[in-house]
């Protein structure tokens, strides 16, 4: 287990699923297709009644929609779901498909008199994987819908499923990944697809980037392999993207969220190498659920009153969104199979199953 640098003398745990969806009032579901010409899907991260929002964007070729709605100093709070899809633009149109459902059961910012008159706020992201499948074949306002229809609070899926079908990380197939980890009385979570330029492996030995990251031997390798990859395709791509979201039960307001959105690039550049380049797009949404307080009172917030300080335990919050999101990465590229010629971590370094 690896020491807890967020609490001196006491080991960090993940959740009781170690999933985003240990954070209560999240939601997760995926739809995809794989096979056929297909290689690309759409996951749905559903959130609560007064769940706030905010968006951090690092890479130079981003490809989001209702982003700039969260920018701390905007109308907008509130956010009630987030749409991450392959597709690379034309993957934006599941969104299309999250607000239709959730605007089928009156979900949204109320604009009207009658209980039906609201606007879903749905913040999106999509990654670059057009190459894997065939060209025409990319998600729509269907898979949108059907992520949603899908969605649970329980086991999220990992590796080649939403919008992890298609990823690639470097030289090696990508997926989807998810983490949690408690920090006092919170839960903080992650979800990620990963779909990175950089490469999340030391090719010459096996090793993942943010392997030492790993919380009470949940990453299932009794010992990493010592040995350089072997017959991986020739060069990568540079059109990529890593995209996410972090959730965290503690009630915060939009900038503070976005601190923890910042924070989880630092897990997202730990895991990859390199990574935010020009050709990702790497963009992670924050989720506050709003559930608990940060402090206990107002006086709290003031560390000449005895209170820990509001600050001290966001920063606290900031620590585990950086290292959640960098363990749920290394589930992503643990969990995926090869796809389109894409060669697997597990089929690249078999021997981490046997030792």
């Amino acid at each position: 287990m690896t020491a807890d640098r967020m609490t001196t003398g006491r080991p960090a745990q993940p959740g009781p699923g170690n999933a985003i969806t240990d954070v209560p009032g999240i939601r997760v579901g995926h739809y995809e297709r794989l096979g056929d010409g297909w290689a690309s899907g759409t996951t749905v991260v559903l959130a609560g009644d007064g769940t706030v929002g905010a968006v951090d964007s690092r890479g130079g070729a981003p490809g989001t929609r209702e982003t700039d709605l969260l920018v701390p100093e905007n109308l907008v709070r509130q956010v009630h779901a987030v749409c991450l899809s392959g597709g690379s633009a034309y993957g934006l149109a599941a969104a299309d498909g999250v607000l239709r459902w959730l605007a089928e059961r009156s979900v949204g910012l109320p604009v009207g008199q009658q209980p039906h008159e609201v606007v879903p706020i749905v913040p999106a992201a999509v990654l670059f994987d057009l190459p894997v499948g065939d060209w025409g074949n990319r998600p729509d306002a269907d898979f949108g819908y059907a992520a949603c229809a899908a969605a649970g609070d329980g086991p999220v899926a990992e590796g080649c499923v939403g919008a992890g079908a298609g990823a690639r990380v470097g030289s090696l197939k990508g997926g989807l990944g998810t983490a949690s980890v408690r920090v006092d009385e919170f839960t903080v979570g992650a979800l990620a697809a990963v779909n990175a330029a950089g490469e999340a492996v030391d090719l010459s030995t096996g090793r993942p980037y943010a392997a030492d990251a790993e919380l009470a031997g949940e990453f299932g390798v009794a010992k990493w392999p010592a040995a350089p990859a072997q017959g991986l395709p020739n060069g990568g791509t540079e059109l990529n993207t890593t995209i996410g979201v972090l959730a965290v039960d503690a009630r915060l307001d939009k900038a503070e969220c976005r601190r923890l959105a910042v924070a989880a690039q630092d897990g997202l550049a730990r895991a990859v190498r390199p990574a935010h380049t020009m050709f990702d797009g790497d963009t992670v949404f924050a989720l506050a659920t709003g559930r608990q307080p940060l402090t206990d009172d107002e006086r709290a917030a003031d560390p000449r009153f005895g209170g820990p300080g509001r600050a001290a335990r966001l920063d606290r919050l900031c620590t585990a969104a950086a290292e959640v999101f960098a363990r749920a990465m290394v589930h992503g590229v643990l969990a995926a199979h090869g796809v389109a010629g894409l060669p697997a971590y597990r089929e690249v370094w078999p021997a981490v199953d046997a030792l």
